[in-house]
């Protein structure tokens, strides 16, 4: 028989069980949406498909998984968390194994990008609100802080995980392995998670916003994530769906900022229709009376703009790393290792030191100590870098998204109400999600003008023959930093114009990385607006009041966390 919750969860030794079988969940979650990005290749070509019908795999799976976090954690909230997360643990493994075994690229999107996707929607909301119905006090800061850093390493660890799986063994094996630990992982909820407290009453599910928010967030996330390769504003290519033309690119306006608009609208009216529900007293599906509470309010908006700025390394250094430095893919994450270990790192620290100084004010250290780790690779990247001079800016940026990022998820759901933490963490994840792909979009973007601005200026001052130089300029122009020499090109001439390359995707990235250390900045600054919190030690020796209140709610999650006044 499933444990049920106990009186005193602290009092529990199953929930150290609970917490191995989370960080493992999301693990393979987040994991499986970096794993396969340098299988591309490969798979490519044992499939004899193009890029663009592969990249449906990822870029849908990133949407399928956005879309529906918000209802996956209203339907744990509704079921049970626990029920939801074992739910979505057989989703996921199941589209592994469909995926693992996949012959064409229409089965390998429906087991990754649909069936992982919703798996994953359900799972990861579900993973943090267990954690806020498991810990509480000091221990809970510990939680979340494993949690982040669990989050931080399989960011870095995908590349290098998939680079040896895809070179020694098959990049299908990035999917088998989702399909060993999948079941281990529903064996194990079933075992020793808590069931959770049953709800006083049945709530009911919103389907008007349910759908509302479902198209909302999949044509914003659409367009944000495909605003490059169809155009911002003048049309670059076709919109197709399913072979169907939608909108061709003789139209004098991309079809992207058009959808882009469709969708702010389309959320304007979930608004609408979400307050108009909390207000007649029904079970809205998003409660946006939540946003009165500081912590929830500005704790979500500094993850939004901190998951922009992340993208500043993620998505920009390996790309730099690829086409100045020409590492192979195995090298590329072998370089990044550090990240993922300095992660875990500031996530031990960060859980420490909110003891003495409380969550807000880690948080905010974290974000500072980003930032600098960031300026200082900006200070040495260059195409002559050595891995020792990289590795001091790693540390500093891997630190501290360690202090930062698990701590922050612990402030957005300091205040819920346990009935509400669901919800919660899937809109945590969601505003996550948006920031990533605005930050994919925007800084990806910056990366490819200022790569192609600064080549063109260099192949102009170099004294390469006018045929090669005009050759090269339209390659570059199409080709951005992907632009290699023609075949039969000159030595002296290819050996000077991978120098010219390397150059401007040096200037192209140190403008990109600024960019972010921007975005960082701001972010550490809507962080002041967070309100401070109490060292976890005074939350622990509270007033007789909080004493009370705590024994009246022991599973509320904000019992980690006491705010000072402003």
């Amino acid at each position: 028989m499933p444990p049920s919750v106990p009186a005193d969860p602290a009092a529990d030794p199953r929930r150290w069980l609970t917490l191995a079988i989370v960080i493992l969940s999301a693990f393979i979650v987040v994991l499986d949406n970096t794993v396969l990005t340098v299988a591309i290749p490969t798979i490519l070509r044992d499939f004899h498909t193009t890029l663009p019908t592969l990249e449906w795999v990822i870029t849908g799976y990133a949407l399928t998984f956005a879309t529906l976090l918000i209802i996956g954690g209203r339907l744990g909230d509704i079921y049970g968390h626990r029920r939801i997360f074992v739910v979505g643990v057989a989703l996921f493994g199941v589209g592994s194994l469909l995926a693992s075994e996949s012959r064409s690229v229409a089965q390998l999107i429906v087991g990754e990008a649909i069936i992982e996707g919703i798996g994953a929607s359900l799972m990861l909301p579900a993973t943090l609100a267990i954690l806020s119905s498991t810990f509480k006090g000091r221990e809970r800061g510990t939680a979340f802080a494993a949690w982040g850093a669990t989050a931080g390493v399989a960011v870095a660890c995908g590349p290098v995980v998939g680079g040896i799986l895809t070179s020694d063994y098959s990049w299908r094996w990035s999917f088998r392995i989702n399909v060993i630990v999948a079941p281990l992982a529903a064996l194990g909820a079933l075992m020793f998670m808590l069931r959770g407290e049953r709800a006083e009453r049945r709530i009911t599910i919103d389907i008007p916003g349910a759908i509302l928010i479902a198209v909302g967030m999949f044509c914003l996330v659409f367009a944000l994530s495909e605003g490059g390769s169809y155009g911002w504003i003048t049309p670059v290519k076709d919109f197709t769906v399913a072979g169907h033309l939608v909108w061709p690119a003789t139209r004098a306006v991309s079809f992207m900022p058009l959808l882009m608009l469709f969708a702010v609208g389309v959320l304007v009216v979930f608004y609408v229709v979400e307050r108009r529900t909390e207000a007649a007293g029904r079970d809205p599906l998003f409660e946006f009376g939540h946003f009165r509470l500081k912590s929830y309010r500005y704790g979500l908006l500094t993850g939004m703009v901190l998951s922009m700025g992340q993208l500043g390394l993620t998505f920009v250094l390996p790309v730099y790393l690829q086409s100045a430095k020409h590492l192979t893919a195995k090298e590329n994450g072998l370089w990044l290792i550090p990240t993922g270990v300095f992660v875990i790192v500031g996530a031990q620290v960060g859980g420490r030191l909110i003891r003495v100084l409380g969550t807000t004010r880690v948080v905010r250290i974290g974000l500072m100590v980003y930032a600098v780790g960031v300026i200082v690779i900006v200070w040495v990247i260059s195409p002559t870098m050595t891995f020792l001079q990289l590795l001091p800016g790693l540390a500093l940026y891997g630190t501290g998204i360690g202090l930062a990022l698990a701590q922050l998820t612990n402030v957005v759901l300091s205040e819920i109400p346990p009935e509400s933490s669901g919800v919660a963490s899937g809109s945590n994840t969601t505003v996550r999600q948006v920031g990533s792909a605005l930050g994919v979009a925007v800084i990806g973007s910056l990366l490819t003008a200022q790569t192609i601005s600064h080549t063109l200026a260099g192949l102009s001052a170099s004294t390469l023959p006018a045929s090669l130089k005009s050759q090269a300029r339209a390659g570059v122009r199409l080709a951005a930093s992907n632009y290699t020499p023609p075949p039969g090109t000159d030595p002296g001439a290819a050996q000077t114009l991978e120098h010219v390359l390397a150059q401007g995707v040096t200037s192209g990235t140190r403008i990109a990385l600024l960019f972010a250390v921007v975005v960082v900045l701001v972010g550490t600054a809507l962080s002041f607006l967070i309100p401070v919190t109490a060292p976890v030690g005074r939350a622990d020796a509270a007033s007789p009041a909080v004493e009370a209140y705590d024994a009246m709610a022991p599973l509320a999650p904000d019992s980690a966390l006491v705010l000072e006044p402003d």
